[in-house]
């Protein structure tokens, strides 16, 4: 196996890793993932990895699922540098307006990843949000959503915005989507990470 493919590998290991252990609130393992600069992007949650992994722990505490499901994944590679796209599904369960429901959201996990002492991490995950919905867990529940809430964020991850609204979260109104100007900037900010440039 040819070393560009055996880091191929090693980068796709890593975000699989990174759902599996999350998911499973297998912290300590969850921690590898990451360098020590690690930086997550969310909807809810925008900060250090491991401000990230101490708010999780909390929130799954207190009984919060954010959980996730992986397909295909690219990567481009450039040295001990990477960009990973991974197609996603994002799945939370919880009550609006009384009523138990589930939003799944389909997206791109879009990684910054660098090789450090033979080690590959993220110092960087921005997930791309592309679509969403909302269903009650009893499909025989009503559920009138407040259209002025739901018009505040972005058709890519509206629902989920709702939902992460109505039970107390902060959600950042600007994260990429399937197209805008948010979406290209990132794609930018890829390209100058593989040609050795901050990934800010």
């Amino acid at each position: 196996m040819t070393d560009e493919a055996l880091d191929r590998l090693a980068v796709r290991e890593l975000v699989e890793n990174w759902a599996v252990w999350r998911d499973a609130s297998d912290w300590d393992r969850f921690r590898t993932v990451w360098h020590e600069d690690g930086r997550m992007m969310a909807t809810w949650f925008q900060g250090s990895a491991a401000e990230f992994i101490r708010v999780s722990e909390e929130g799954f505490a207190r009984g919060v699922r954010i959980l996730h499901f992986l397909g295909g994944t690219s990567v481009d590679l450039a040295g001990d540098r990477a960009i990973a796209q991974t197609k996603m599904t994002i799945t939370q369960r919880a009550p609006v307006d009384g009523v138990l429901c589930d939003v799944v959201c389909t997206g791109r996990f879009y990684d910054f990843l660098e090789r450090r002492s033979g080690r590959w991490g993220l110092v960087l995950r921005q997930p791309i949000y592309e679509q969403d919905r909302l269903d009650p867990v009893d499909p025989a529940a009503r559920l009138e959503l407040d259209r002025a809430t739901l018009a505040r964020f972005p058709e890519g991850y509206r629902h989920l915005a709702y939902l992460q609204d109505r039970i107390g979260y902060q959600v950042k109104p600007d994260m990429p989507g399937l197209t805008g100007p948010e979406v290209e900037r990132l794609y930018q900010r890829g390209s100058a990470w593989l040609a050795g440039g901050p990934c800010d």
